[in-house]
């Protein structure tokens, strides 16, 4: 048997998946089946978004699934068809949902999921943000598991500590560096799920620590605060919730957006903002235009 000739099922929905994908496709691992969010509409409803992993299968000519409930019994059966047809593991990353107890025991092998942490350490939705915002270069790795019921909390498949050449840097940055890692650890580990060689361990559960959903009032920057932990907030929150600050200009509250920021020489230099209803403009042209001084 090839790597061609594996076939196994998919679960993902958002760019790190699609990195992970692409990671797999270079080992000749492609999923016989996708399963990802629903579309979704954008511009106030008058159109329609599919997310970037269902694009990325049609591109590929892949099967793809998007239930809005996730036990429907259509959906399940073709789960199970799946199985039948040879498949012994569902690889789940990034999807966005909780897996429903009786999806997790169709795959002989389980589901193994990719987590972009050393788990126990930062279970939960924000593990990139949170290792950046907490400046955490000396514990980057990735946690590849098996999924139970509970979050982020099931055993240990493989575990890979990152070095990294540059710190600090962006969510992007680190979401590509997580995805091509994961994507390569990830081939070898289907290839011992098909067969039957997975090895597993317990986490050590009395270690774990948890991060939190963000919000848009997470990314709030006070720009007389601490520079290097306002840098940091500007590369863990660079695109959603964007990075911003408030300021009065004509009697009026206005959000800026901060679109390009450096720190040097101990100071968080803004290069470039979004006033709130304006283009984006460089710094020094906001500063003179709203009679701005830090």
């Amino acid at each position: 048997m090839t790597n061609q000739d594996i076939r196994f099922v998919f679960f993902g929905s958002s760019e790190i998946s699609v990195i992970v994908l692409n990671e797999l496709e270079k080992n000749s691992l492609l999923p016989s089946l996708i399963v990802t969010q629903p579309d979704k509409p954008k511009d106030r409803g008058l159109n329609i978004s599919e997310s970037l992993v269902k694009v990325w299968a049609k591109e590929k000519n892949i099967p793809v699934l998007s239930p809005q409930n996730l036990s429907d019994k259509t959906f399940i059966n073709s789960l199970k068809e799946e199985v039948l047809k040879g498949v012994k593991v569902f690889v789940l990353v990034s999807f966005g949902r909780i897996i429903p107890d009786e999806t997790l025991n169709i795959p002989p092998q389980g589901i193994i999921n990719l987590h972009p942490s050393l788990l126990p350490k930062l279970r939960g939705p924000s593990p990139i943000e949170t290792s950046i915002l907490n400046d955490k270069k000396n514990e980057i790795g990735i946690s590849l598991i098996i999924l139970d019921n509970e979050m982020d909390h099931g055993p240990i498949v493989r575990q890979e500590k990152i070095e990294l050449e540059k710190w600090p840097i962006s969510k992007s940055e680190l979401t590509k560096i997580f995805g091509k890692n994961g994507g390569k650890i990830l081939a070898e580990e289907i290839l011992k799920a098909e067969d039957g060689k997975l090895l597993l361990r317990e986490q050590n559960h009395s270690e774990a620590t948890f991060t939190k959903k963000f919000t848009k009032e997470d990314s709030l920057i006070d720009l007389s605060e601490d520079p290097y932990k306002n840098y940091l907030k500007f590369l863990a929150f660079e695109d959603n919730p964007a990075p911003y600050f408030f300021i009065e200009h004509n009697g009026k509250k206005i959000r800026v957006k901060i679109s390009k920021a450096k720190f040097s020489d101990g100071i968080f230099c803004l290069e470039s903002v979004i006033p709130e209803g304006k283009k984006e403009m460089d710094f020094e042209s906001f500063k003179r235009g709203y009679g701005f001084n830090l």
